[in-house]
């Protein structure tokens, strides 16, 4: 099983893409893991927000496989502690399917993408920016990794 967190537009602050670049190497030595970006939106300021949702999400669906099980990082999905994130993995990776997290554009995913996504998870109930939330994400399976092996990255 591998996972793949999938985003949109590159990480433009080099802070940002330091720790993200860290995180993802740390994550390798647990579970084969991709960081994918996938390019912007050519002339997005021309563009409805509906537009660009629509061209977005049509990069991601060329982009996936048949067999991916696809989880939208979405503010309304399911909100779970590092612990019961980590169990959730462990579900997802004993299910032995490829997972994919999408992190969707400024103003979300399209109808499309709603349509083929296997679920949705939450980190917050708070709004991050989407070069954050990549931060995040890869350092919450990080995180669950360490839970599931027991190391002591995690305390509670």
């Amino acid at each position: 099983m591998k996972i793949t967190l999938l985003a949109i537009g590159k990480t433009t602050d080099p802070r940002l893409q330091s720790l993200i670049e860290d995180y993802r190497r740390r994550l390798t030595h647990y579970v084969p893991f991709e960081f994918v970006v996938l390019t912007d939106i050519k002339n997005a300021k021309s563009l409805s927000e509906e537009q660009i949702k629509t061209a977005e999400g049509n990069l991601v669906l060329t982009w996936l496989l048949p067999s991916n099980h696809l989880i939208l990082l979405d503010e309304h999905g399911q909100e779970f502690r590092s612990i019961e994130y980590a169990a959730w993995l462990q579900k997802k990776m004993s299910a032995g399917q490829d997972l994919v997290l999408l992190i969707g554009g400024a103003y979300g995913f399209s109808k499309e993408v709603y349509a083929r996504a296997n679920g949705k998870i939450s980190f917050s109930q708070m709004t991050f920016s989407h070069q954050m939330i990549r931060l995040m994400a890869i350092e919450q399976l990080y995180r669950a990794m360490t839970i599931l092996r027991g190391e002591p990255y995690h305390h509670e």
